[in-house]
């Protein structure tokens, strides 16, 4: 009996033994997935807003950062890499932001100031995760906010633009009106006036940013008026002002007539009618933010601020059938140094503009 008893002891610690071991191994692999030998690579996505990834403007911008931030760090698109979920409707926001919450991306981005309202309201209801948003602030700790100095793009496009112009009669089409667009706006007439006094700008909104009929029929009214220069900052409303351009360009080849992107170069817009366009770089932003994210960084509750000094903003090259290109690039490079250097601060709202002076 006495051996059957210390037996059935034996049995009984090894088992116990093989317990303790399978759970201590089954600790080792948890802890593992979460930062031992096999560490979760950092993920990253966005939200775009109804101007959709493909609207040649920011939300493809951001979109091309981020697939360079995925393939540069090894990713592969989708869940658990980098990926990015379409808006049809502003409804479309807040839902989007969660879903992309709840399938753990470490960091997600909501691109366009529309998005500010969703931002705020998920950022507040998920907050272990990171959320970044373009061109507007939400003062949340697991918020970064990057805003961009746009009227320092703009500025320069106005100074080609005034340059360009034969009539002295030139166009600003903006989507829908908030501080960002009055950015574009405000420094585009600073730019215009500071390069050529006389000129005058037409400035009309179209109220959205996905409405390329819209941008078309504001560009037809402003070409019929003897504007012969149209600067866009609408997203994909903007594409009806290159339509419109081409199409005229087409029954009249002899006609001058240009327009100037936004955001992204938008040359292959029409190679005969578009001039340059101010650039955004939301790309680099997305990709700068993200690499802090990624190196435990993350600079939440901060804003994010990119100028021309910070390669924030730029002016696209000019077209080479500009018939002062030379002249036209001089004066861009001549304007950029007095802008990085604090000579100049271009204005960011119509107040500021009232007292500007380029002198």
């Amino acid at each position: 009996m006495k051996k059957r008893n210390i037996g059935m002891t034996l049995s009984l610690v090894l088992a116990a033994g093989t317990l303790l071991g399978a759970c201590g191994k089954s600790d080792n692999n948890k802890d593992t997935s979460k930062g031992g030998d096999k560490e979760k690579a950092f993920s990253v996505a966005m939200v775009t807003d109804v101007g959709g990834v493909d609207d040649k403007s920011f939300n493809q911008s951001a979109w091309e950062g981020l697939q360079k931030f995925g393939k540069d760090n090894g990713l592969e698109k989708g869940k658990g890499g980098y990926d990015y979920v379409q808006s049809k409707s502003d409804a479309d926001y807040a839902t989007n932001l969660n879903t992309l919450a709840r399938q753990d991306f470490d960091l997600v981005f909501g691109i366009g100031f529309l998005m500010q309202g969703a931002v705020e309201e998920i950022a507040k209801q998920q907050k272990d995760h990171h959320f970044a948003i373009v061109d507007s602030e939400v003062d949340q700790p697991n918020v970064a906010s990057i805003l961009f100095k746009e009227q320092e793009a703009s500025f320069l496009a106005g100074v080609a633009a005034a340059m360009t112009t034969k009539s002295n009669k030139i166009g600003f089409i903006g989507g829908v009106e908030g501080a960002v667009i009055e950015r574009f706006e405000a420094g585009f007439v600073a730019g215009v006036k500071a390069a050529k006094p006389e000129a005058t700008v037409d400035i009309q909104y179209a109220g959205a940013f996905d409405k390329a009929e819209l941008g078309q029929s504001i560009a037809s009214k402003m070409y019929s008026s003897g504007a012969d220069v149209v600067f866009h900052a609408a997203g994909g409303t903007g594409v009806g002002l290159f339509k419109e351009a081409n199409d005229l360009k087409k029954k009249d080849p002899s006609r001058e007539i240009w327009a100037i992107g936004v955001d992204s170069d938008q040359a292959n817009m029409g190679p005969d009618i578009v001039l340059t366009s101010a650039l955004k770089r939301v790309d680099n932003a997305v990709i700068d933010v993200s690499t802090k994210a990624k190196d435990g960084n993350f600079p939440g509750g901060k804003v994010a601020l990119y100028g021309l000094a910070e390669d924030g903003v730029g002016l696209a090259p000019i077209n080479s059938k500009a018939p002062n290109k030379a002249a036209i690039e001089t004066a861009v490079k001549d304007w950029t140094d007095k802008i990085k250097s604090g000579a100049i601060k271009v204005p960011g709202t119509r107040a500021e503009l009232k007292t500007f002076s380029a002198k």
